[in-house]
């Protein structure tokens, strides 16, 4: 077998994402960028998917400076690939030509030369303005077919028992579906075609069936990408690269195996004995490990896997002759199909240099492991930890009611937050749907394009309220506020067009960071202008250093400040939510250990605070200061209807994001009047009954339980 295998390192993006939680620093990626320079790899996966937003999030750095500064360092030697989700980019929203464009037009000018685009339905439609603006301005457009399989229906014992006797589903994700996909996409311009399993889920046979077919349909080059969460990863891979595949994804060392892709070393000594050139220099490599593991260890407290692989170089460590007897099986094995023996062999491999051994729960919940773990994580966050098991149990229908879409970011996360939602309906006695998320309607709505098999009007009509689909309208998009900071020097939050994308892809993420920014600027300025005169000087009072005279209310783990519940003057209960910290990628809610009133907000909205950091304190009554703010409960005082009153609850517990009524509103049956946010999707409460708002227990950021009251109406 004589060819050429070229590599996508996936390190600097898809590799610190899977175990690092995207927390690599700017200044981590520049002590390995020399060696990178040296290393040839075909392309370089460093942009995307959770980067721009991490960085600006939990790092405090721009996005477009990452990306600037690692072409500057590598130059031509090796593309540069991003990832987004076609016409939605980073986000949920569908956007508009204008912003992919710019987009575009400033991500390639920034140093990117391969966009790789996908769709989470395989829409074709989502992709096409992406492709057309990418080779626009220059770019390479690699378009990727998600993977993904059917539901295993006969899991689902609920659902089984739901068909009454019907016959199952016909499958829908056959290979011929994949290819035909692929053939659309090269038909709209793609320049490479990307086989993106995103859950790992692709078997070994199954991905050489595929590669040959694609090879076959289509004539531009086609690349792999899995991840080893449930442990075809590796073998998969060499079986890809036994059928011919062009590119590779892999991770270097100390970044692979577990939640990311395989180890480049590992592929490496298959192609020697495959006899498959790869272009790779892997002294640079070994260079790039060294600094790695230390890096690795810097990232200790955000690391998924806290599991090294055994030290082991290539070109210097010889292999013991039982583990190089199970690289020979396993290309063997590749070759002719036997996909039992080829993954025993390559666990045998992988068990041998300590990487982490296949996630079975995954494996056999058959979803992505990113999902699985994020379910586990809010229902834990939500002392809902009981119901999983019936939320997994009830996934393979929820996909099919809203048209089995792959389960990939941002599907499987409406449609695994949409199963749980299902599971505690049925807990609670009612009807499954009887609570759905904003983005579930809008995905059976047809706002997120089209799904693999239609949905039915039946189900759309009660989800939605309508039978027809409604496609998203990109005319009624509305840009975000840009307002002028005055307490910054009277500049814009968003100064050009770099940080207006920021601003539509992260409203509230980018408008913290480049409020920041803005500040610090303007800080450094008036730093560095002439002092006033010694007798204008004297008139200013100094600022008042930030008092704390009360019981401290401390933080229990190092996080930032998202969110402050409560203001200066306000009177808090003990128990009560007072801030929300974001630690670990979760929301925690901060309570206060007494009643009382908040005196001092110590840190701000957006501060990095330590573990046992005091945010705030609290005083007595008593001594609450005469000119307080208003309390909550002087906010929510308004002129209030007589009769008796019926109170409306939420069905799950969450966080208050809009209230959408006043008192003395008059509301109609099925009327929304609060936004919640729960398992990251945002709910709409409706009232069961009409009548006029009387008061509202609530206020926007509180977080609050299954089954409280938000607020009460006067019925009639």
């Amino acid at each position: 077998m004589s060819k050429k295998l070229l590599i996508r390192d996936l390190t600097l993006r898809d590799g610190q994402q899977s175990l690092f939680a995207t927390r690599m620093r700017q200044e981590q990626i520049d002590r390995v960028l020399p060696f990178y320079k040296d290393a040839n790899f075909y392309a370089m996966e460093v942009w995307g998917g959770a980067v721009p937003d991490s960085v600006m999030r939990y790092l405090n750095e721009n996005p477009w400076t990452r990306l600037q500064t690692i072409k500057k360092a590598v130059g031509d030697v090796s593309k540069l690939t991003a990832l987004s989700r076609g016409r939605n980019l980073f986000g949920y929203t569908p956007y508009t030509n204008e912003i992919i464009d710019g987009f575009c037009k400033n991500a390639i000018s920034s140093g990117l030369g391969i966009m790789r685009i996908f769709d989470a339905l395989n829409d074709i439609n989502n992709v096409k303005s992406t492709i057309k603006y990418v080779k626009e301005h220059g770019g390479i457009a690699d378009c990727a077919v998600c993977y993904t399989i059917d539901p295993e229906y006969r899991r689902a014992a609920r659902y089984k028992a739901l068909l009454k006797g019907k016959p199952l589903p016909k499958p829908v994700f056959t290979d011929d579906y994949f290819v035909n996909k692929a053939k659309e996409l090269e038909k709209l311009g793609a320049d490479m075609i990307t086989i993106k399993d995103m859950s790992g889920l692709i078997p070994p046979v199954r991905v050489a069936k595929l590669v040959s077919a694609f090879k076959k349909a289509v004539k531009v080059p086609v690349d792999f990408h899995t991840h080893c969460t449930p442990g075809y990863g590796l073998a998969a891979v060499l079986s890809a690269i036994v059928a011919g595949v062009d590119v590779v994804d892999t991770n270097i060392w100390n970044f692979a195996g577990g939640p990311a892709a395989p180890a480049i070393e590992l592929i490496y000594l298959f192609t020697q004995k495959l006899g498959v050139e790869m272009d790779v220099n892997m002294e640079a490599v070994a260079k790039i490990n060294k600094e790695l593991y230390t890096i690795r260890q810097e990232l200790a407290d955000v690391d998924a896997g806290k599991h090294y692989p055994n030290p082991f170089n290539p070109l210097t460590d010889k292999l013991p002759a039982e583990i190089e007897a199970e690289f020979d099986k396993a290309i063997k094995d590749a070759k002719e199909g036997n996909e039992q023996d080829l993954v025993r062999s390559c666990h045998a491999i992988e068990a041998y240099f300590n990487f982490p051994k296949p996630n079975e729960l995954v494996k056999n919940a058959q979803i992505p492991g990113g999902m699985y773990t994020n379910m586990v994580a809010q229902l834990k966050a939500l002392k809902s930890e009981d119901i999983l098991e019936d939320a997994m149990k009830l996934i393979p229908q929820v996909r099919l009611d809203a048209g089995l879409p792959p389960l990939v970011t941002p599907t499987s996360q409406i449609v695994g937050a949409q199963a749980v939602n299902c599971a505690m309906d049925i807990k609670k006695g009612s009807e499954m749907y009887t609570n759905v998320s904003n983005q579930f309607i809008s995905l059976v709505k047809g706002e997120y394009g089209d799904t693999p098999i239609p949905i039915k009007p039946e189900f759309r009509e009660k989800i939605c309220g309508h039978k027809d689909e409604r496609p998203f309208d990109t005319s009624k998009y509305k840009m975000q506020p840009n307002p002028v900071l005055e307490d910054c020097g009277g500049v814009k939050l968003a100064e050009n067009e770099e940080e207006v994308l920021l601003l539509e892809l992260f409203p509230m993420v980018a408008k913290n960071f480049l409020k920041g920014v803005k500040k610090a600027a303007w800080e450094a300025k008036k730093a560095s202008e002439p002092k006033a005169e010694a007798t204008t000087a004297k008139t200013e009072a100094p600022q008042a250093a930030k008092k704390v005279s009360g019981k401290k209310i401390t933080v229990p783990m190092p996080g930032r400040i998202i969110q402050y519940l409560v203001q200066p003057g306000d009177k808090v209960e003990k128990d009560q939510p007072v801030a929300v910290l974001e630690a670990m990628k979760m929301e925690n809610s901060i309570t206060s250990n007494y009643a009382g009133y908040v005196n001092t907000l110590i840190a701000e909205e957006g501060e990095t605070v330590a573990a046992d950091a005091a945010i705030m304190d609290i005083v007595d009554e008593a001594v609450a200061p005469a000119a307080a703010a208003p309390t909550k409960e002087a906010k929510k005082a308004a002129p209030k209807a007589t009769g008796p009153t019926k109170a409306v609850t939420v069905p799950m517990p969450g966080k208050i994001l809009d209230i959408q009524v006043t008192p003395g509103d008059v509301v109609t049956k099925g009327q929304v009047v609060i936004i919640l946010e729960a398992m990251k999707m945002e709910n709409s409460i409706t009232t069961d009954f009409a009548g006029t708002v009387n008061e509202i227990f609530v206020e926007v950021g509180d977080t609050v339980a299954a089954d409280a009251k938000v607020l009460d109406l006067v019925q009639g």
